[in-house]
Parts: C-alpha cells; sequence; structure tokens
C-alpha cells in the first residue's frame, strides 16, 4: 500500500530555486581531451561543449519520449516524498546514467526494488577545468539519482519502489504493483530514519487498517494481534539499539608501564592479577 503521509500530486512545488541542483548533465569525460604533459589545467573547447550538448539533449528528449503513464506515476510520487516539483524529478530521471534501470524494473521478473537518493554530492561545475591529475574543480549540491544502494552512501533522502509480484507493470496495473516509501536517512543516520517510517507511517497505518483480506474478523483476529504486536516490539527494539549505538561506551587508552615496570616473574603478575 502506498504512503499517505506526503503531499499528493497537486499540491507539489513547481519553482523551487532546487531546481538547477536536483539534475546534473552527463559526465564531462567523455569529450575532455587527453591532458598534456606539462599543463596545468585544459579547458574544454567550445566545439566539445557543443558536441557535449547536442548529446545530452538527444539522450533526454529519446528518453522523454519514453515517459508514459507508469514513468508518470513513479515521477508523482518521487515529488510529493522528496519535495520536488514533477518537472525537476522528470528532468533528474531523463539525465541519469542509470535510466534503464527503469524500464528492467517495469519488466516481467525484472528488478524487485528501484532507489532514488536525493542528498548532497560533489557535483562538477559547468566551466571546471581539468587539472594535471585528472581532477576538476566542484562543489556540493543536493541531486536526485537512481542507485542501486550498495556504491554510494545514503546522507540524506531515500525514496523506493517495490514490486510487489513478478508481473509485468503496466499503466493500468502501476498503482497495484508497486508500492512507494521514504526514508529521511539524514547524516546517514539510517536506523533513525527506519524506526521514524515505521512507528510514524506504517504502524499508525496498520492499526487503523479496517480490511485484512481473507481475515474477515480485522483487527479482532489473535493472528492480526499478534502480527501487529512483533511489529511493535520490533520497533521497541530497533529504537533501543539505536540508542545504545548513539550512546555508546567509549573506551579510555590507559598507559598501565607504570604498572607493570615492577613486575619482574610469574609470581608478581600472578599477585598483579
Amino acid at each position: 500500500t502506498e504512503s499517505k503521509y506526503r503531499r499528493r500530486g497537486g499540491d507539489l512545488k513547481a519553482g523551487s530555486p532546487e531546481l538547477g541542483s536536483a539534475v546534473t548533465a552527463s559526465p564531462l569525460t567523455a569529450v575532455l581531451p587527453a591532458s598534456t604533459p606539462g599543463k596545468k589545467s585544459i579547458v574544454l573547447s567550445s566545439e566539445a561543449r557543443k558536441e557535449l550538448a547536442k548529446q545530452a539533449k538527444v539522450t533526454k528528449e529519446e528518453r522523454r519520449a519514453q515517459i508514459d503513464e507508469r514513468y508518470k506515476y513513479l515521477i508523482s510520487r518521487l515529488a510529493d516524498g522528496i519535495g520536488l516539483s514533477e518537472q525537476q524529478v522528470e528532468e533528474a530521471i531523463i539525465a541519469d546514467d542509470k535510466f534503464q534501470l527503469i524500464e528492467q524494473f517495469f519488466a516481467p521478473s525484472g528488478l524487485k526494488k528501484l532507489l532514488f537518493f536525493y542528498q548532497d554530492v560533489l557535483q562538477q561545475k559547468s566551466n571546471a577545468l581539468l587539472r594535471s591529475d585528472g581532477s576538476t574543480n566542484s562543489l556540493l549540491q543536493k541531486k536526485l539519482f537512481i542507485t542501486m544502494g550498495s556504491t554510494e552512501n545514503i546522507t540524506g533522502t531515500c525514496a523506493f519502489f517495490l514490486k510487489t509480484s513478478e508481473k509485468v507493470v503496466t499503466a493500468s496495473n502501476v498503482s497495484q504493483e508497486v508500492n512507494f516509501g521514504v526514508f529521511d536517512c539524514t547524516h546517514g543516520n539510517i536506523l533513525q530514519g527506519l524506526e521514524f517510517f515505521l512507528s510514524q507511517i506504517m504502524v499508525p497505518a496498520l492499526k487503523s487498517q479496517q480490511n485484512w483480506g481473507a481475515v474477515k474478523e480485522g483487527l479482532k483476529n489473535s493472528q492480526i494481534q499478534g502480527f501487529l504486536y512483533s511489529v511493535d516490539k520490533f520497533v521497541g527494539t530497533l529504537s533501543s539499539s539505536r540508542q545504545n549505538i548513539e550512546d555508546k561506551i567509549q573506551l579510555k587508552k590507559v598507559d598501565i608501564d607504570i604498572y607493570i615496570s615492577n613486575l619482574q616473574n610469574p609470581s608478581d603478575y600472578i599477585a598483579a592479577g
């Protein structure tokens, strides 16, 4: 079931100042000339810049043409969940190097999950110079991007889509086959984000749910009550674990030379013990 705690599509921001930072063009490295020995930096030629812009524009328009009701559904949920406009989300998606993962997610027996991070990342300046060591000037900006979740550290917001079956995702079934949720993992605090998601969103939603499918008694059913009790217990354990980690014991290094300098034989060690 889709999370309902965020704004719906009709209330989305339309003119957020973060539009420029939410979208990043394709990497420049494909068209950068090779480093020349003895030179400190190389300025990207105007011809190379034009070619880069041309290639990026063609790629983005080809991808934009692929956007159908399935993509629009994902875009709407993302915009709703992380506080960007649908236009910002669309631009970020069609400029993403992992754009093809979306189609793999829609495919039958395809990817079971689709992850998006929205967080600060180092991004290359549009007028960046390539230094002799291959590095470039960059700055920290917020960016929405697709990820497999295995190579980037989460330091901001994680939005996720999950498939409930192996069926192909179509325009008519996308709202039934795909679930959506958001973790706020600001500063990399994943446990706190998960705890908030469960305790403030999922558990209240479950406890207020009236229709439990084949279970006619609903919340009065002993199995349903046992399930909700287990979820509550897990959230409590999660909260306790998080607090233990945050208030972890700090061991202080002690100089033991003053204690063992006079120990000469085994009996001295035994006595000291």
